[in-house]
């Protein structure tokens, strides 16, 4: 009787062999893209910018470890509503576009990371020296501030920017402390109660919020000190 083969449960074994390894990469490949839709997802579709809950993260992470150089900016388009109502949402939107692209653009060249918030306020962390500050955020609104075109109307952005700086406040200051310092100081600078340039003091930092929100936000009555 002829002699039976063995051959079969072994090409058995190497279909099983050479599937499981392709297997595996369609799904990282899945893996990969469902993250980049993810990732798209979260991103503000006009500016193309993360949100705050991605800047609050980094900004976490850069005060465990480059405090000394850590800086939180927040920025505010001045006059939106009298854009929208003169000239249409979507003159409105340019301008946040403009905007967003500018401070995304500015930040990364530096190293940093830029969001927008909502509506018409962003914010950017990066680290920079400190005799750099006033120098580095002098140049960001100037170039904030260029005109932009909108089917033939010149827009020209006037934006505030408040900056806390990690080194001017408490080690234990987190990324809430200096965010709602940036934030207290870009209102101070657009109420005009300081000058452009203005950096967050400890004050700033720790001040109070009413219902969880900045004083002089919308929907709160308590003045600012």
């Amino acid at each position: 009787m002829p002699a039976t083969t063995v051959l079969r449960p072994r090409s058995r074994t190497l279909i099983i062999a050479a599937t499981v390894p392709l297997a595996l990469a369609a799904l990282l490949a899945d893996d990969v893209r469902v993250r980049r839709q993810l990732d798209a997802a979260r991103k503000d579709p006009l500016t193309g910018l993360p949100g705050r809950d991605a800047l609050t993260a980094r900004t976490e992470r850069l005060a465990r470890t480059h405090r000394e150089q850590l800086h939180v900016l927040v920025a505010d388009a001045d006059g939106l509503k009298a854009v929208n109502d003169s000239l249409g949402h979507a003159a409105g939107d340019a301008l946040i576009a403009a905007i967003g692209h500018r401070l995304g653009a500015w930040a990364a060249a530096r190293g940093g990371l830029a969001a927008r918030f909502g509506g018409d306020e962003f914010g950017a962390v990066l680290l920079l020296p400190p005799t750099a500050t006033l120098r580095e955020t002098a140049a960001l609104r100037e170039q904030l501030e260029q005109p932009v075109d909108h089917s033939g109307h010149i827009l020209r952005p006037a934006v505030s920017i408040g900056t806390a700086r990690a080194v001017d406040l408490p080690d234990a200051a987190g990324a809430s402390r200096l965010l709602r310092g940036a934030d207290m100081a870009m209102y101070r600078v657009k109420t005009g109660e300081q000058p452009h340039g203005y950096l967050a003091t400890r004050h700033d930092a720790y001040t109070p919020t009413v219902h969880g929100r900045r004083p002089g936000r919308p929907g709160t009555h308590l003045p600012v000190g």
